[in-house]
């Protein structure tokens, strides 16, 4: 079974919690073994907030690994001080990043085969003095990654982003060729990572009806075509680009495997508006597998017992399933 390296996320969200009944799944249990990363207090609350046995084993090395049923695997971070519970602070941000760290590392010496992120919170990390936006510009800088993109998928849809984390106004200067390009061919990688076989890949446009040639803007004719176009000049299959408007409908019905979409909410509002308990987020370009649930630390719920573990399940297991 694969090692898979689990991170707390923010403590003060739900993360310890949806981690605890994840780990506890039966399911999960038979497919991986799983290191949870973070703060053995922390743990052992979660636990019993969600009424799950807790058995700690306490580990420094992948290879002290105990599979027993039952047992959870922990490499501590220590005690989390001064952290406010369902509520961004700096010491949440500290903590969050020091697990990202520990796992990537863990990663990249091929101690596990795949990482798992909890959610974390861009005003922890701002507090904390941490320049990322977000887990998938750390985890781009932590591995030297230049070319990366964000995939999401839940049910029939996967849907990759040009453009991640930026105001909607920006969104258009960084629709480039190149930009465009790049994506596709991630998005190539992510169905060869999913072993879909003869994928195919759809492009989204940025404007309504994909511009109406140019009637409601030029982005299309000046960077999303020319890049469609030099994509199937490479052998790959792709097409588009199709008006955002329809092209989801597509993919609902199992007419693409994968859109490449503009920005962040042009993918994600429908993705989620079909399969927000179950989304799960995957980076792709890395040399490493990187999975997360697709929600944030949902403060307003967290450690009150409630979380569901859904999505973390989910993305443990897509984790399992992945190659690179």
């Amino acid at each position: 079974m694969k090692n898979i390296a689990i991170t707390m996320g923010d403590p003060a969200g739900i993360g310890p919690e949806i981690i605890a009944r994840a780990v506890s799944n039966s399911e999960i249990q038979k497919i991986c073994r799983p290191v949870v990363i973070g703060s053995r207090d922390i743990l052992e609350e979660s636990f019993g907030l969600a009424g799950q046995f807790f058995r700690p084993n306490v580990i420094t090395s992948v290879a002290m690994v105990d599979p027993s049923p039952g047992t959870v695997n922990i490499m501590d971070i220590g005690s989390i001080r001064d952290f406010r519970r369902q509520g961004a602070s700096a010491e949440g941000g500290k903590a969050s990043a020091a697990c990202i760290k520990k796992a990537v590392e863990l990663a990249l010496n091929k101690q596990v085969d795949a990482v798992v992120t909890a959610p974390i919170s861009k005003e922890a990390f701002k507090a904390a003095g941490l320049k990322w936006p977000g887990h998938t510009e750390m985890l781009a800088e932590l591995t030297r990654t230049t070319e990366y993109a964000m995939m999401l998928t839940g049910g029939p849809l996967r849907v990759i982003l040009v453009t991640i984390h930026t105001a909607l106004r920006n969104v258009p200067a960084l629709i480039t060729k190149a930009s465009v390009l790049k994506t596709i061919l991630l998005a190539k990688k992510a169905c060869d990572m999913l072993e879909l076989k003869d994928p195919d890949i759809a492009v989204a446009g940025l404007n309504p009806h994909a511009g109406e040639t140019g009637i409601f803007g030029r982005e299309e004719i000046e960077a999303i075509s020319p890049a469609v176009e030099d994509a199937q000049r490479q052998g790959l299959p792709v097409s588009g680009p199709y008006p955002p408007d329809t092209i989801f409908h597509k993919a609902y019905k199992g007419e693409v495997d994968i859109i490449v979409c503009m920005y962040h909410d042009q993918g994600l509002i429908p993705l989620k508006m079909i399969c927000f308990d179950t989304g799960v987020n995957v980076t792709v370009g890395l040399p490493i597998i990187r999975t997360s649930p697709d929600h944030g630390t949902a403060y307003d719920i967290a450690w009150k017992g409630i979380a569901s573990p859904s999505s973390m399940i989910e993305a443990i297991r897509l984790a399992v399933r992945l190659q690179i």
